[in-house]
């Protein structure tokens, strides 16, 4: 089975910026509590190409399989950061590949 490459950018509601930390601190919590994620990784936006479209942070999970990451998006522990958080967000971006 192919590793899984679960990519998310975001952009805060104007006057939410301050939840970015407290997010990605959440997220970073994640393999601890949910198994068959291999590697995760966020921080804010820090290119000087300024392609961002206005996300201004984004993380990275790499799951075993697709299986994992299915696992991972149904799992309670997620769901909780995604109800906490996403009031907080305008827009999210999420891509997947297999690899």
């Amino acid at each position: 089975m192919k590793k899984v490459q679960h990519m998310v950018v975001v952009k805060f509601k104007s006057g939410q910026e301050a939840k970015a930390g407290p997010l990605l601190a959440a997220l970073a919590e994640l393999p601890k509590k949910i198994g068959g994620i291999l590697y995760y990784a966020g921080g804010p936006y820090k290119s000087p190409e300024g392609l961002n479209q206005g996300y201004t942070h984004g993380f990275l999970f790499t799951f075993e399989n697709a299986l994992a990451r299915d696992l991972y998006l149904a799992h309670t522990e997620h769901l909780k950061v995604v109800s906490a958080y996403l009031p907080t967000i305008e827009s999210v971006l999420s891509f997947d590949f297999e690899e």
